[in-house]
């Protein structure tokens, strides 16, 4: 049996719910159940915001959790508040450019990846989020990259498919990352 409880938290405007829809709706189209739960401040930019989802083999009982197998953060308020949420054995997959709290658990993954500044690199900042769904993807196994470019076509407006195959590129940087 296959499941994954991820949570995905930042600063609105970081991407943290496009990515937590993205890898929902991948997880959809390999015929997994899933939730998408988001949470966010009244601040459309720069407040909090985090999303949960659980992608399954078998039936969600609720899409909130209170803890999790993965962990996704691209600021320090974030490692505070959730870091605690890590199930022993988990994942944590950071933005070392936006976090500079570093975690003091020995029982769980931690992988830091400098999103942002990879990112700011290649001209633009909002790809920060795929750099870490790439390393989530590889790690956990809870979508297939085919399924999450699947997923950008989808979920993107159509103004925006240009930007899917380099889009798919930072995906598989993170992977390797």
């Amino acid at each position: 049996m296959s499941l994954h409880e991820i949570i995905i938290a930042g600063f609105g405007g970081q991407g943290i719910l496009s990515g937590g829809r993205l890898i929902a709706y991948a997880g959809m189209l390999e015929d997994k159940n899933v939730s998408f739960f988001p949470s966010y401040g009244p601040e459309m930019r720069g407040g909090t915001a985090n999303c949960m989802v659980v992608v399954s083999d078998s039936d969600i009982a609720s899409p909130v959790l209170n803890s999790c197998s993965a962990l996704i953060v691209m600021n320090n308020p974030s490692i505070e508040k959730f870091e605690s949420w890590l199930k022993p054995g988990g994942i944590l997959i950071t933005d070392s450019s936006m976090v500079t709290k570093k975690t003091s658990r020995t029982d769980i993954k931690v992988f830091e990846i400098p999103a942002t500044q990879l990112a700011s690199e290649i001209g633009n900042k909002t790809y920060s989020i795929v750099y870490l769904l790439g390393k989530l993807i590889k790690e956990t196994g809870c979508a297939k990259a085919e399924s999450f470019e699947k997923a950008l076509y989808s979920v993107l407006s159509q103004k925006k498919h240009y930007m899917i195959p380099e889009e798919m590129e930072v995906l598989r940087v993170g992977m390797d990352y």
